[in-house]
């Protein structure tokens, strides 16, 4: 059986409340490489959904999506603001910023301070 990306996200972020600092960092990591992955999956999909408007559409629909999108940017930058737009409310996108949110509250982060 496949786990999807969002499935594994699911798990990780369930797993993570009862590990300690070194396991929830390495957890913290996967799921991190999870996150990138389904971002770009979806940033595929995005731009072939959309990839065809001209600017003006675009920038019209990165507004519709309440981003910070306009004329100025190119058009991988604003397929980009949309596809963000979209994967922020995923299952996948929620479990890891909560997941990472507890990280961070427990002084677990994968950019070390400096």
């Amino acid at each position: 059986m496949m786990t999807t990306t969002t499935q594994r996200l699911l798990d990780l972020a369930a797993a993570a409340p009862a590990s300690n600092d070194a396991d929830l960092l390495l957890l913290l990591r996967e799921a991190n490489e999870l996150y990138q992955q389904g971002l770009e999956d979806l940033r595929q999909i995005v731009t072939a959904r959309f990839g065809g408007l001209s600017t003006d559409d675009l920038v019209a629909a990165t507004a519709a999506a309440d981003m910070p999108g306009e004329a100025s940017l190119d058009r991988g930058e604003l397929l980009l603001l949309l596809t963000l737009a979209e994967w922020e409310l995923t299952p996948a996108a929620m479990a890891y910023s909560e997941m990472a949110e507890d990280a961070a509250r427990r002084g677990v982060c994968l950019l070390p301070e400096t």
